[in-house]
């Protein structure tokens, strides 16, 4: 996650509007335009086709088999409310899926259920996306809503559909919901394995050179750890709603499924605990190691200027500009201060070392 992330966007575009009203609210996608992807499939076989054109692409609700339709790009609002018209979603529903600023969650509306989650996607430099997934399961068909960032976890699901392997081509909708929340978490492992060897690295760097550029390095870590919290946490009530409601669009054959997943969504939050402690640990790691160095440095000042202290005492005895100083007509006397200084200072180095100072 970019230092310029938000972790809070704004909502004031909406400001004075009536419930129902299509604002794009996030950041700018990276799509120019939303296109449509829409699988069409039972246990005999399948259809492929992606577009970018609403009309042609679209398929009515079906009476047998099973429809996926996902639209990658929100930002276009006509396109939703197009969408939204077609499958008859409540309007609520569709200003959801345009404000992606949402808190993972599912709604029940009889006909249909809306859940919410985030989509995190690893970066070839150690750092993750996220966006925004609406998703909507009907009697024979999942709607998903792909905030606009390229690339997402479902090419894995794509593949078992083509190919036909496993049970997802047999099974219902609430089958491919499970498949494509599975894939979600399943990437959330991805980027959190990504970001503990990013932990591990600063860790070695913090313990052998602490230096300001890694309480930066600590700071952007923890932001990136409350974004992670932030969209995992909430996952676990979503998939104990969708394990444990009697609503009749998941069967109790998908809902052992939906345990395993829920399974898996406490162990990605567990680890984002973990990480958290973590770097409160490194934190305190780092300022003790900072302590420790600045200890070290007064301590070799602190040595210097008390083997100094006596060599000062000497010349300024002997800078005094008094006529009858004995020792000034001393032959020798310049050569004899310097070894008694000598002296004086190897005598002081031997004492620090057995003192175990040095």
């Amino acid at each position: 996650m970019k230092r310029s992330r938000k972790l809070f966007k704004t909502r004031s575009a909406k400001e004075g509007m009536p419930p129902g009203s299509l604002v794009h609210i996030g950041e700018a996608p990276v799509v120019d335009t939303s296109s449509i992807s829409v699988f069409e499939y039972n246990e005999h076989g399948m259809s492929e086709n992606r577009s970018k054109f609403l009309d042609s692409s679209l398929p009515p609700l079906p009476e047998k088999g099973i429809i996926w339709v996902d639209i990658e790009g929100v930002h276009q609002v006509d396109t939703i409310r197009s969408v939204g018209e077609f499958y008859n979603l409540h309007p609520l529903v569709l200003e959801d899926i345009v404000s992606t600023v949402q808190r993972p969650k599912v709604e029940d509306y009889n006909d249909y259920l809306f859940i919410v989650v985030r989509m995190l996607l690893p970066l070839s430099d150690g750092d993750f996306a996220s966006e925004q997934l609406s998703m909507v399961l009907g009697k024979g068909f999942v709607l998903t809503f792909q905030e606009g960032i390229r690339g997402d976890a479902f090419e894995p699901v794509r593949d078992r559909i083509r190919t036909g392997k496993g049970k997802i081509r047999s099974m219902g909708a609430d089958y491919l919901l499970y498949t494509l929340l599975d894939a979600v978490v399943d990437r959330y492992f991805t980027v959190l394995e990504v970001f503990g060897e990013r932990l591990i690295n600063i860790e070695d760097d913090i313990a052998l050179h602490p230096q300001p550029r890694t309480q930066l390095q600590l700071n952007d870590l923890k932001k990136e750890v409350i974004y992670l919290r932030k969209s995992i946490w909430p996952l676990r009530e979503v998939l104990s709603f969708l394990e444990r409601d009697d609503t009749e669009l998941i069967t109790d054959s998908t809902r052992l499924f939906m345990r395993d997943v829920h399974d898996h969504s406490v162990q990605a939050i567990d680890t984002v605990e973990t990480f958290r402690d973590l770097l409160s640990g490194m934190l305190d790691l780092y300022l003790s190691s900072l302590g420790n160095r600045t200890n070290e440095i007064m301590k070799f000042l602190t040595i210097i200027g008390t083997i100094f202290i006596p060599l000062t005492f000497i010349v300024g005895l002997y800078g005094m500009n008094f006529k009858y100083m004995p020792e000034l007509e001393w032959h020798y006397g310049y050569f004899g201060v310097l070894g008694i200084m000598l002296i004086m200072t190897l005598g002081m180095i031997l004492y620090f070392k057995h003192r175990r100072w040095l």
